[in-house]
């Protein structure tokens, strides 16, 4: 026998066969005639080479090969129900594994630790890998299957990406409390705070960030006199000189916040950032997957957004 032209089907009809030892009340479990089950049996039999089922003195009884073959049988029925089960649910509390996720280092400290601690307590037996990675970084390990979601600012994802919006950040500039740009008369425009030496953080190490597109897109640019990749030294760096910080607003009020900083939102001509919530779509339906983004939506989502 072939088994690419088995009929699967025909396993479940000789599963509950083999425990009801009869054709009525097979039928009657799987919701069929009884005709119908008579002719499962009979290919059942062509199929195995072997009667399966015959008559006794109380009933049908199971032939020596069906004996042999209950245990495999039922062992795959059990194997399939299992698949089955775990494809249609989801048990954060017993669950195990890891989860995979990148977001801008801007984001760790106002956005992502809190969100850890979330995640954490709901499902304690899943570790947490937080990867700090650009737009592009996080778009090829979504691709590449390395990367569970990403959050973070996107331009026209590929179709093969879906996003939900989470909230709207504003640019913020950052400097020390004595910088010479506080002495000067208000409003402060976007000129004044070009006219002074910048920090840029760049997780891609090529001295860009968000507001140098934007610049850019204005026919601007600013003098990047130091590049970093991360926000670790960046509250000693400005304290310590006059430079100025541009990020996003979340996390300007974390540095700012009793460091000897101030932080001020950039004119209101300057665009928002929007920030999204990415993931591939081979992962539209999977229970797994759609919890994690429902966790970060409910943390993170409109409802929370800094409007």
């Amino acid at each position: 026998m072939n088994p690419h032209n088995f009929d699967m089907n025909l396993l479940v009809v000789l599963g509950v066969l083999m425990e009801e030892r009869s054709v009525t009340r097979t039928g009657e479990r799987l919701g069929r005639t009884q005709s119908a089950i008579s002719n499962s049996l009979k290919r059942l039999r062509d199929a195995l080479d072997d009667p399966l089922l015959v008559r006794g003195a109380d009933g049908m009884v199971l032939t020596p090969k069906a004996i042999a073959l209950q245990d495999q049988v039922w062992a795959i029925l059990g194997m399939t129900q299992e698949c089955l089960s775990q494809s249609q649910s989801f048990d954060p509390s017993t669950a195990t594994g890891a989860i995979r996720m990148s977001a801008p280092d801007r984001l760790t400290l106002p956005v992502m630790l809190p969100l850890l601690k979330t995640l954490r307590a709901a499902a304690p037996g899943i570790s947490v890998d937080l990867i700090h990675a650009d737009r592009e970084h996080a778009l090829n390990g979504l691709d590449e299957d390395q990367l569970d979601v990403a959050v973070g600012w996107v331009d026209n994802p590929a179709s093969r990406f879906n996003t939900s919006f989470l909230f709207s950040d504003f640019l913020t500039y950052v400097c020390r409390k004595d910088h010479p740009i506080t002495g000067r008369e208000k409003p402060i425009d976007l000129k004044d705070i070009l006219s002074f030496p910048h920090l840029s953080v760049s997780a891609a190490g090529n001295r860009k960030a968000a507001f140098d597109d934007i610049l850019a897109r204005r026919g601007m640019k600013r003098r990047v006199a130091i590049s970093v990749s991360n926000f670790s030294t960046v509250t000693s760096l400005l304290r310590e000189s006059d430079l100025i910080g541009v990020y996003a607003g979340r996390v300007a009020g974390v540095l700012a916040e009793g460091t000897g900083l101030s932080a001020f939102r950039l004119p209101a001509d300057i665009a928002k950032f929007d920030h999204y919530l990415i993931w591939h779509n081979r992962y539209d339906n999977d229970p797994r997957h759609q919890w994690l983004r429902d966790q970060i939506m409910a943390a993170e989502g409109p409802t929370q957004a800094n409007q």
